[in-house]
């Protein structure tokens, strides 16, 4: 029993180990192969534009150009955006925490601001570990941290987030909020984060097709 336990937990051990050896390394590699594409992106973009000019016809082509530079537009105003909402949360929990004397403050203020990076779900995290280090000093005020969270993330959930992220990407608020939930239901947060900029350039280009059949028809 005890060599068939020790062979189990040795097992999972180095499956665990090779596991976080083999994210490291993806996440190296991936890294790396960024800067080499950033390093290289005029030349990637010109060589891309002359294989659609090959290939497509001249309306095609410049269709597609034209679309693809107003994506990059977009999936870069979301970025942007999304940074701009992490500092905005990150200072209202330090105001907050601050105004009730609550240890940690700048900590957990910063730590809130990085994780709220991750779209709508993001400052989960931060709040976790915000309890964890304030119920050490007082239990009482990680309840009221609690609640202050719930209180701004409500805020910033409803006011704040589809606000700023949407006007970053020219999407209502409403359609922020669809796009968030369907993407988290399709693929978690890298879903949230694909889906509110491409629901972005989706409705953008549906727009200007109605406009353009409105005005061949003559309807204003």
């Amino acid at each position: 029993i005890l060599q068939n336990a020790a062979t189990s937990i040795l097992n999972s051990g180095v499956q665990t180990i090779s596991g976080i050896i083999g994210g490291i390394l993806t996440f190296i590699i991936g890294f790396i192969f960024s800067i080499y594409l950033l390093m290289q992106k005029e030349n990637l973009g010109k060589q891309i534009k002359q294989t659609l000019y090959a290939l497509l016809p001249l309306k095609i082509a410049d269709k597609t150009i034209s679309i693809l530079s107003f994506t990059s537009q977009v999936f870069s105003r979301f970025i942007s955006g999304q940074c701009l909402e992490a500092i905005i949360i990150g200072m209202l929990f330090f105001i907050s925490m601050s105004i009730f004397g609550m240890p940690y403050a700048i900590l957990i203020s910063v730590l809130i601001a990085f994780t709220a990076l991750i779209p709508m779900v993001g400052s989960v995290i931060g709040c976790i570990v915000g309890v964890l280090l304030i119920s050490i000093t007082s239990p009482f005020m990680a309840l009221m941290f609690i609640i202050m969270y719930l209180v701004i993330q409500q805020i910033e959930g409803n006011l704040i987030y589809p606000y700023v992220v949407g006007n970053s990407v020219g999407l209502p608020s409403i359609w922020v909020l669809v796009a968030a939930t369907i993407g988290a239901q399709v693929d978690g947060v890298f879903g949230i984060l694909i889906f509110i900029p491409l629901s972005s350039v989706l409705y953008s280009l549906f727009r200007i097709y109605v406009k353009d059949r409105l005005i061949l028809k003559g309807v204003y």
